[in-house]
């Protein structure tokens, strides 16, 4: 019963800041937890987040966790990403779809931050 990861972002006309997206998607893969890794946006980018649940599902997954990759849980992910779950969970009765927390308070998301100040400094 594979399990695939949808990661979400709000994407961008500008394709550069979209990569991000797939670099991380792409490192996901690499480590092999879960057999299934795809990104969707929830604007300005393709494919959007039913598409991307809809290639889950046609890739066998049986459980998606929607991924927001985002930091706090505004409007889009309280609001916006709820719906989108919902929507797929009424398109595909068979397939459980969760929805994530965002970035936002996790612990290691400290340490970027510590990290990249760091190198703004040179590494002091």
């Amino acid at each position: 019963m594979p399990t695939a990861l949808l990661l979400i972002a709000h994407g961008s006309r500008r394709p550069e800041a979209n990569a991000d997206l797939e670099f991380v998607a792409s490192a996901l893969r690499e480590r092999g937890r879960y057999p299934i890794v795809r990104v969707s946006y929830l604007e300005l980018a393709e494919p959007n987040i039913e598409a991307g649940g809809a290639q889950c599902v046609e890739t066998g997954a049986t459980d998606v966790i929607l991924v927001p990759y985002f930091l706090s849980p505004g409007v889009h992910v309280a609001e916006d990403l709820t719906e989108a779950r919902d929507t797929l969970s009424a398109r595909f009765p068979g397939v459980r779809f969760v929805l994530a927390e965002p970035l936002g308070r996790h612990p290691l998301l400290v340490d970027v931050v510590e990290q990249r100040a760091n190198e703004s400094l040179g590494g002091r």
